[in-house]
């Protein structure tokens, strides 16, 4: 019987000690935004991207974003191409430019294998063109590790 640690609450805190920085350029800018998306973000809060895949990435400002949980109010920021395989972590440091987006909030996966939803909670709900953002821009997802 196969058992997955997340859902059997097997994880008291999470156990990413330390990790690379994933990074990758946006190569789409998105417009748009939505009150009741019903993403549906996956229990675990880790997942493996691989070098070249490209991932779509969505803010939201609802402060209950988490494993597990529905996010209704999303913002488009674009898509991303990974330029390293790598682990994101739910609670990574998102940054645009060098700039501080919002943290990972989970993952929702409705598109897969096409692509993988990247949630992050945010604390002003802007589009990819609201926040000036252009293809090429790098995005960086970096550990936080809670102390």
């Amino acid at each position: 019987m196969k058992i997955d640690p997340y859902k059997a609450g097997k994880f008291k805190s999470s156990p990413y000690a330390k990790k690379s920085d994933v990074r990758g350029p946006l190569v789409v800018v998105l417009d748009g935004k939505i009150d009741d998306r019903g993403l549906s973000l996956i229990v675990p809060i880790s997942r493996c991207i691989k070098k070249d895949e490209v991932h779509e990435l969505i803010l939201t400002d609802e402060a209950t974003a988490h494993p597990g949980a529905i996010v209704n109010r999303i913002a488009y920021l674009g898509f991303f191409t990974a330029e390293q395989s790598g682990v994101l972590v739910e609670g990574d440091k998102v940054t645009l430019n060098g700039q501080v987006v919002g943290h990972l909030a989970g993952f929702d996966e409705t598109h897969m294998p096409n692509h993988l939803n990247i949630v992050i909670k945010t604390t002003e709900l802007k589009t990819g063109l609201e926040l000036s953002a252009n293809p090429g821009d790098q995005i960086v997802f970096q550990l936080q590790v809670k102390g």
